[in-house]
């Protein structure tokens, strides 16, 4: 069985090395840098070391010409939101005419995997029609189409693809036992979702829950750092109770938690349903933390004696999560824009963050390493790494001036060392 992997990113690169293990896989990418990377055996991503790289028998390409005469296109390419918060689905249609255009004329009847996430009811609105079109093939008769989201975590994580329960979803029943046959290679475990309504679905409210929790996390942490009580120990507490959901406070940046909730928000208004409140509502208490800890790091600046327009600050970490290295949609550098016209200098650390293109705009403020000899005003703890969690805390607060001010927002260390944690 020949497969293709199209978009070979945090989702469909550990999609590729786990089925090269079992099928002939060839990987498809429109970013002739990506390819060039991946066939120089660096991975851009930082799932996969050099080493291993080096040991993986895997093919991959830029090249469309390449893409003729496989039996299944699993398609993991990136859904995100345009500035009005409405889905961008380029990427979704692009994909669907690359493998429209690459099928035409097959008489393999191939079966169109995706996963990428999308609202319920993507799929047979958006991508079915236009594979229909640029190959001139009718669905369920000579080509199939299946839906199986992805779970991917990416960083330092026990979650991983092998042992991740897999959705799978079909078009048609024929179609399904191969999806079986193909993720049952490579995961413990798959559920069958009824249709793929039901599978678009499941997935893109995964991430909804989350952002409702987290947001009421926040809301909680604004409250008690307010009446002065440790949001940590409140949580300890509550959590000795058997039902008791542990959440945290944090900031929600990335290309999951953050975007789908708007994918929803999209599909009730499109079917006239315009009481989507809940939905939402996460999404507003978590934008605003930016905001939250901003004013604070501003309070205690002025409560010092300082003058804003004088401080120097220090934000260490700035990719979207801990022990990973992707920094699009990090809250942490909205922050930095925030509060570089407001005060002095504002510097950046993070040591395993991804050189981006995105970062170009930061660039001048990004430390390569630290010098323990300079002093800031404040410093920020902004993201939870395993680099930070061994530093020893008292070479972090010697970077602090004599005010002491550390924002250790994910309380890391003893709450005695910080003036402020979310």
């Amino acid at each position: 069985m020949k497969i293709c992997v199209i978009g070979l990113g945090y989702v469909g690169l550990p999609l590729l090395f786990s089925l090269t293990k079992k099928f002939n896989v060839t990987g498809f990418d429109i970013s002739k840098k990506k390819i060039d990377q991946l066939q120089n055996n660096a991975d851009y991503t930082g799932e996969v070391s050099n080493k291993k790289l080096k040991k993986i028998n895997f093919n991959v390409t830029n090249k469309k010409s390449e893409l003729k005469n496989f039996d299944v296109y699993i398609v993991c390419v990136p859904t995100p939101v345009f500035k009005n918060k409405n889905p961008n689905l380029n990427f979704i249609k692009q994909s669907s005419k690359i493998v429209g255009n690459a099928i035409k004329g097959s008489k393999l009847k191939p079966v169109i995997v995706l996963e990428s996430t999308v609202y319920p009811g993507c799929s047979e609105e958006i991508c079915i029609p236009i594979i229909e079109k640029y190959s001139n093939l009718k669905l369920n008769k000579e080509f199939y189409f299946g839906y199986s989201p992805e779970r991917i975590n990416p960083g330092i994580s026990k979650h991983k693809l092998n042992n991740t329960t897999k959705i799978i979803s079909s078009s048609e029943k024929t179609s399904l036992k191969k999806l079986k046959k193909i993720y049952r290679s490579i995961t413990k475990k798959i559920y069958v979702a009824q249709n793929i309504k039901t599978a678009e679905a499941a997935k893109v409210i995964e991430n909804i829950q989350r952002d409702l929790n987290i947001a009421l996390m926040n809301e909680l942490s604004m409250i008690f750092n307010r009446i002065d009580i440790n949001t940590k120990d409140v949580l300890k507490a509550a959590a000795t109770k058997w039902n008791f959901s542990n959440y945290e406070p944090g900031l929600v940046g990335g290309h999951c938690i953050g975007v789908d909730p708007y994918y929803m928000s999209y599909l009730t208004k499109k079917i006239g349903l315009n009481k989507n409140n809940m939905i939402l509502a996460g999404r507003k208490t978590n934008e605003y933390m930016n905001n939250f800890i901003i004013k604070n790091l501003f309070r205690l600046i002025r409560l010092k004696g300082m003058k804003l327009k004088k401080s120097k600050i220090l934000i260490l970490g700035y990719t979207f999560k801990e022990n990973c290295n992707d920094v699009r949609n990090s809250k942490i550098l909205e922050i930095f824009k925030q509060l570089k016209n407001k005060v002095d200098k504002v510097d950046l650390f993070d040591p395993i963050a991804r050189n981006d293109q995105e970062l170009i705009y930061f660039k001048k403020n990004i430390l390569r390493k630290l010098d323990y000899k300079k002093k800031y005003n404040a410093v920020i703890l902004a993201v939870k790494h395993d680099y930070f969690i061994k530093m020893n805390v008292k070479k972090i607060l010697s970077l602090c001036d004599n005010n002491k001010l550390f924002f250790d927002l994910k309380g890391v260390f003893d709450k005695s060392y910080s003036v402020f944690r979310l």
